[in-house]
């Protein structure tokens, strides 16, 4: 097993930092802070260097996740449902989903990760602020506009993330810290057959975000514990990337070689103790870790398609 060290960008940190994706068509990693509501572009210099590629855009309340849009601009998943973001800044909600919403006080629910497969189609996860078991659902956006529920009783819906045949997905639930597999059906975007391949709820952290790199093997953020461990497919550990911020929230590979791993890490709910013991907290680091990582899937259906 290999031990490396992420190294943190110079770049402003955010609160909670989370889901960086490479947006290989604009050639810019993309990433958000979730309660700034803000999605956040940065360039990727041949030695690994992230610079701010343009101003940070606001998305609405909260951004969990964007993902570029063929037609223009980025599709987030923000505050209850889905919006679209054009290149000028400007946000348009979409699609509010039917149960979701709302405020941290009325025990509401959030968007948090969300990625599109190769065909376009975007997933998308919730949770309640209040992280109260079974209130996330995982939901999928085909390219006609039509939202289907596709998992339901999940606690934290995180992670996400397809083998290189796109024949098996996995999916984080930070509740229990739980990375499911489940069988994939690329033809219609069906899941079926699951089973829990990896249980990361102890000591060492609990399962977040994640990435499947170029060989099908897993990269796991691990909340709480300061670290990005890479598993086989069948669950074998194989390498850990150690950062100074305890907080690790996702990762992703970027850059026009797609071989630089970035890891992004959160300072929210840290006292002002931890803050001191931890100045890079909600910065991304990164590290060059052998292999390479696919590049964001574009939602690839027509922005007019879709409807509230």
């Amino acid at each position: 097993m290999r031990t490396l060290t992420g190294v943190p960008a110079a770049l402003s940190p955010a609160d909670h930092g989370e889901g960086p994706t490479w947006d290989a068509e604009r050639g810019e990693l993309l990433w958000v802070d979730i309660p700034a509501g803000l999605v956040r572009r940065a360039a990727v210099g041949a030695d690994g260097t992230l610079t701010e590629s343009g101003p940070a855009l606001r998305g609405g309340d909260t951004v969990g996740a964007v993902v570029p849009a063929a037609a223009g601009g980025w599709l987030l998943a923000a505050g209850g449902g889905f919006t679209h973001l054009a290149a000028d800044g400007t946000a348009r909600v979409v699609i509010d989903l039917a149960g979701e919403g709302g405020t941290e006080t009325g025990g509401g629910t959030r968007m948090n990760d969300a990625k599109c497969d190769r065909a376009g189609r975007f997933f998308a996860g919730t949770m309640a602020f209040d992280q109260r078991p079974g209130a996330g659902t995982l939901y999928r956006l085909d390219l006609d506009g039509t939202v289907t529920t596709v998992l339901d009783g999940l606690t934290v819906s995180n992670g996400l993330g397809w083998s290189p045949d796109e024949r098996t997905v996995y999916l984080a639930d930070s509740g229990p810290g739980l990375v499911h597999a489940f069988d994939y059906d690329p033809a219609d975007g069906s899941f079926s057959r699951g089973r829990v391949l990896l249980d990361l709820a102890g000591d060492d952290g609990v399962a977040d975000g994640l990435t499947v790199d170029d060989e099908g093997c897993l990269w796991t953020a691990l909340w709480g514990g300061g670290q990005v461990r890479r598993w086989s497919p069948d669950g074998e550990l194989l390498a850990v990337v150690e950062v100074s911020v305890a907080q690790t929230s996702s990762c992703a590979f970027a850059g026009p070689g797609r071989d630089l791993l970035v890891v992004s890490t959160s300072a929210e709910g840290m006292d002002d103790a931890a803050r001191a013991a931890q100045p890079d907290a909600g910065r991304l680091f990164t590290v060059r870790p052998g292999g390479t990582g696919p590049p964001a899937s574009p939602y690839r259906g027509p922005l007019g398609a879709l409807r509230q």
